[in-house]
């Protein structure tokens, strides 16, 4: 089996990097792929999700905590390769772990989740200089920056034009401020999960289609850098 190695890393915490991973995750194995998400962070959140959900209805990608692998995460990671279509590496902070660093030396795809504010435009530099000396090591390694918690408003914009003078791709799909994303860590699932009346629906609609959309554009990246 041809395994793609996905890490999704930022310099700081509180980005978004959890969420992404677990509804990426569980996205694509609903879809029917064998996936794995690698909890590198010691704060456990990915493992937590998972384990809220109930029996019948489990988290449709294996967990595997390795915050404890430090700097030889990426030995660790090695030992799944052929068995799952998709690894996605959760990191913690880049600023205070070597964590991240070791992942991307084995990755295919690095995704960086930007929220459009001051201090997280203020730290993305660094992420990007952390990625780009690893891609000299790992020249296979492609990168995209994840807008995240997109509002859309007129600072929103002006944020992403911020982060176009990084020199670093961009997806075109982006995720928004939406509760339902926090609301899925409660029932242990993902956004695809929610069953409600209409106005329940129509809220998590956008949602779904946010995921779908990164989902298959992440998909198609893969593709072509094979």
């Amino acid at each position: 089996m041809d395994t793609k190695i996905i890490t999704v890393t930022n310099q700081k915490g509180g980005c978004g990097k959890s969420t992404i991973t677990m509804q990426l995750a569980g996205a694509l194995g609903r879809d029917g792929e064998k996936v794995m998400v690698v909890d590198a962070d010691r704060q456990g959140t990915a493992t937590r999700w998972s384990k809220t959900a109930p029996e019948d209805n489990p988290f449709p990608a294996a967990i595997c905590g390795l915050s404890d692998a430090g700097g030889r995460i990426d030995l660790e990671i090695k030992k799944y390769i052929g068995i799952f279509k998709y690894i996605i590496i959760d990191c913690p902070a880049a600023y205070d772990s070597d964590i991240p660093a070791s992942a991307l030396t084995v990755s295919d795809l690095a995704l960086v989740p930007v929220i459009p504010a001051p201090a997280d435009l203020w730290s993305t530099p660094d992420i990007v200089k952390l990625i780009k000396k690893t891609q000299i090591r790992n020249p296979d390694l492609i990168a995209y920056i994840v807008p995240d918690q997109v509002t859309h408003t007129k600072n929103s914009g002006y944020a992403t034009g911020l982060l176009k003078k990084l020199g670093m791709n961009i997806t075109k799909s982006t995720i928004g401020m939406r509760v339902v994303y926090r609301d899925s860590q409660l029932i242990g699932g993902t956004v695809f999960d929610f069953k409600g009346g209409k106005k329940v629906t129509e809220k998590v609609r956008k949602a779904q289609d946010e995921i779908t959309a990164l989902k298959n554009e992440i998909i198609k990246i893969l593709k072509s850098n094979t």
